[in-house]
This record gives C-alpha cells, structure tokens and sequence, in this order.
C-alpha cells in the first residue's frame, strides 16, 4: 500500500501524538520507531536494504498508509520522491525546547548506552544518531541542526504539499490539510517528557544491559495502553 502522509518532523517534535491522531482520522496505521521497537524481528530486516543503499520502501512499509517520527524522518526526501501523491507532515516546537527534550530522553546518556548494548544499535546509530555525530550533546550544534532540516523539508516540498504543524496546536489545520472532518475529542497527548523518562527508567533502570526482548515487551504495552485510551 503507497504511503498516504510522509512526517518529515524530528522525533520529540509530538511525533507520538501524532501517530495516535493520524489513526484516530483514518490515516492509520501510522509507522514510527515505536513499532520497530515493538516488533524488530519483522521490522528491522527491510531496512537493511535501505542501509545497503538500495531501498524497498514498500516492503520497509507494508500495509502502514502514513509516517511520523524516525526513522523514516531521515529519510524524508527520498520518501516524497517514491510517493509523489502523499502529502508531507512536517512536526515542529521550539528548538530550544526540542534539544532540552531529546537529551531528557532519546538521546540521553542513559537511553543512548542502554540502547547501543542491544542488537538494534547499528541500526540507531544509521538512521538516528549518526547525523548528529559527536555534537549529540551540544546545544548550539543541535539546534542549528533542528532548524537546518526544517528549513530544508520547506525549501524542498511545495507549500501546497506540506503541513509545518506546532507541537500543541490540535486538529484544525491538520484535518483541513488532510480533508478530514476534525473529532469532537481533544487532540491527543502522548509521550511527555515525564512520561517518556518514567518509562526509559522502567526499561532501562536495572545495571544489567536490557535485551532486545525486554525492550519490545515494554514498547508493545504502551501502544496497546494508547490505543485502548478512553475517547
């Protein structure tokens, strides 16, 4: 199935909360990195094409009809270029604010050793963290990049193709975008910074390097929690 919706935004940028509104609107289901941690035995084996240099991006996307998050943000431009008809989705917040969040918790110290001890680790450091390289921690250097690639998806996606979407700013000009009637139910809001550093504690809280298992197990109970929410 030809992807629907490309979300070109970094992750942390409400990327997770807009998966869940993607699906609630019928553009679903809705690929982010949560599902390749939820299940990498089937998802991680596609990409390694797309490493190799020589993507299937419908066998990397299967029946998913839109995108947000990593990895396929990495990915954004060679993404519009195999879907011409599928709109872009470009997620955005303060950079400031956006640095402050990563390194609360993707990029932390502690999630980037805990992860770079499981199989998944070439695959991160590919398709998420090797573009930032040993400026991961630096304010200055990750904000000129978070601005950089913002400002690179709009030069390159014509405006009538393309939604720059605020973190917090709900359904209206996302539903008129994708010609969709906008619920009666508030926009959703998942993966806080609290949130999200409870759970890199529930997961990665022990000495004992997690296993891949260990990890897949805590991220396929939070998407059944989000989609069993009330509303």
């Amino acid at each position: 199935m030809a992807l629907k919706l490309i979300g070109a935004g970094l992750g942390r940028t409400g990327t997770l909360s807009m998966k869940v509104a993607l699906e609630d609107l019928g553009f679903g289901p809705c690929y982010h990195m949560a599902e390749i941690l939820a299940d990498p035995m089937t998802r991680l084996p596609p990409w390694k094409r797309v490493l190799d240099g020589q993507p299937d991006w419908d066998a990397v996307f299967g029946d998913f009809v839109s995108t947000v998050d990593y990895p396929a943000c990495t990915y954004w431009r060679e993404l519009a270029a195999a879907y011409p008809d599928a709109r872009v989705l470009l997620t955005v917040r303060d950079p400031d604010k956006w640095f402050e969040s990563t390194q609360a918790t993707i990029f932390s110290p502690e999630s980037l050793g805990r992860l770079g001890g499981t199989a998944m680790a070439n695959f991160l450091d590919k398709t998420v963290w090797g573009s930032f390289g040993s400026g991961i921690h630096d304010r200055d250097f990750m904000v000129d990049a978070f601005r950089r690639h913002n400002a690179e998806v709009e030069n390159a996606i014509p405006p009538d193709r393309l939604l720059v979407h605020e973190v917090g700013e709900g359904w209206s000009r996302l539903c008129d975008f994708l010609g969709v009637d906008a619920p009666s139910t508030p926009f959703p809001h998942a993966n806080s910074r609290e949130e999200m550093q409870a759970n890199i504690l529930k997961t990665l809280g022990s000495e004992k390097p997690m296993s891949l298992e260990e990890l897949s197990s805590n991220v396929r109970a939070r998407l059944a929690s989000l989609r069993s929410r009330p509303g």
